[in-house]
């Protein structure tokens, strides 16, 4: 990945906590790794707002009692056929 030289204006405060942590030297690394991590969650929200409206109920009937009772019942179903393997041996 190429690199491209910016100036940035940081309030002293915030320079000195990144500075307290990883010290003059890594303060490029740590802020490209923040705005990194901050440009995927906003590219994300994005594409969720993007897709709202997407999930149609009608096409997920087995949620219709909820995703907790869905779950559960998951489990359930899964603790059963382990029961049973066991019972074979």
């Amino acid at each position: 990945m190429g690199a491209k030289r910016t100036h940035i204006i940081l309030p002293e405060e915030l320079a000195a906590g990144i500075d307290a942590i990883v010290g003059q030297r890594g303060r490029s690394r740590f802020i490209v790794r923040a705005a990194s991590d901050e440009l995927r969650r906003q590219q994300q929200h994005r594409a969720l707002e993007a897709a709202g409206g997407a999930w149609k109920d009608r096409d997920h009937p087995e949620l219709a009692r909820g995703a907790r009772t869905w779950v559960a019942r998951m489990r359930a179903d899964s603790d059963q056929r382990l029961s049973r393997g066991r019972r074979a041996r």
